[in-house]
């Protein structure tokens, strides 16, 4: 299957949003998927803007799959991470090719989930998978409303044992949510969605 093709029984891609508290969440999420995942990862995490990330580093210690900082004109490929860098927004075309941008902020924040929530609807449709994980504020919202709009599927680690609420709460507040789960339950759930 091409990247940017949606299988006749499975998803094309995943998009994770998290913010406070992400490293952690997201290590426990990455590091309970296989490296034969058969879709690319993309990732928004609110990172700081005025300094060098070594998330890249820090993720790929903690997961199977191979894990980056997204390039600009980059082709996305299965079992791979690609985490948006410091205060640059990522977003994706239906080709699978990246786009980095410096566009205004979103609700205060660069890179922005909700770009790339709305990219990865418009792009992928029913074959997107989105996942809002712990963190402040609203950022992945209007994302998720976009990717469940177009007919793509919405998970949301539950807003009780988040280790920040605000994101998942927003997520959920919108109506748009399939799932919604404890941290430790999310990876298995996409994995039965990807591999059906």
């Amino acid at each position: 299957m091409r990247v940017g093709q949606r299988s006749a029984d499975g998803y094309s891609i995943i998009a994770v949003a998290s913010s406070a508290g992400g490293i952690q969440g997201l290590s426990e999420f990455l590091g309970a998927l296989d490296c034969d995942l058969a879709v690319p990862v993309l990732v928004v995490q609110h990172l700081d803007p005025r300094h060098h990330t070594v998330l890249a580093e820090i993720l790929g210690r903690r997961t199977a799959l191979r894990v980056k900082l997204a390039e600009a004109e980059e082709r996305v490929l299965p079992g791979t991470v690609y985490l948006a860098p410091p205060d640059r927004h990522l977003l994706v075309d239906s080709d699978g090719v990246l786009t980095l941008t410096r566009t205004e902020l979103v609700h205060f924040v660069r890179p922005s989930a909700d770009l790339l929530f709305e990219s990865v609807a418009g792009a992928y449709g029913t074959g997107a998978i989105a996942c809002v994980l712990t963190g402040t504020g609203r950022d992945g919202a209007m994302g998720v409303d976009a990717v469940k709009s177009r007919g793509g599927t919405v998970i949301v680690e539950d807003p009780r044992t988040a280790k920040f609420p605000g994101m998942p709460q927003a997520a959920v507040d919108t109506g748009a949510v399939d799932f919604v789960l404890p941290l430790e339950e999310i990876a298995a759930v996409v994995r039965g969605l990807v591999e059906a």
